[in-house]
């Protein structure tokens, strides 16, 4: 790597339906030179010594052997994502190969789907709601009253 050079990250693509999000790319490009999947492939013998990392985004792209020997520079694969277990880490070790994880990524956003499913089943949301916007006289055989009305003003909502 030449001074003032950027090191060579490998990323499968940079958008479609498979690559790193633009944005991403974008932030990828300020610290690293993103070299895709597809120009790696074209040109495998002068890429495979600028390429100090990998970034893999959504489980891409795979990390085996064989691309690991390919890249006799490779010092670090960052993974993007929960959990490592599509990464085979001994094997990656095994060439001196570090790998990071972002392990609480999406920790709040679990917590409040969590939170939102206990509720929803312990309240019977969702046939409550199906009960709310189906609204024959009877459903199921059971009499239920339909709200057709306009003006709830005297009306109690909330748990």
């Amino acid at each position: 790597m030449a001074e003032g050079e950027l090191p060579a990250v490998l990323i499968l693509d940079i958008g479609g339906t498979h690559g790193v999000l633009e944005d991403l790319a974008a932030l990828l490009k300020k610290h690293f030179h993103p070299i895709t999947m597809k120009e790696f492939l074209g040109n495998k013998e002068e890429m495979r010594k600028k390429i100090q990392s990998v970034f893999v985004f959504e489980g891409r792209p795979t990390i085996d052997r064989e691309l690991l020997e390919s890249l006799p520079n490779l010092k670090v694969i960052a993974n993007s994502g929960v959990g490592v277990d599509h990464l085979d880490l001994k094997m990656i070790s095994s060439f001196g190969v570090k790998v990071t994880n972002t392990p609480h990524a999406v920790a709040d956003p679990t917590a409040d789907i969590g939170m939102a499913l206990m509720l929803a089943s312990a309240r019977r949301l969702v046939e409550g709601n199906v009960l709310n916007f189906l609204c024959p006289t009877y459903f199921f055989g059971i009499p239920r009253f339909c709200c057709d009305r306009d003006d709830l003003s005297e009306s109690t909502f909330g748990m």
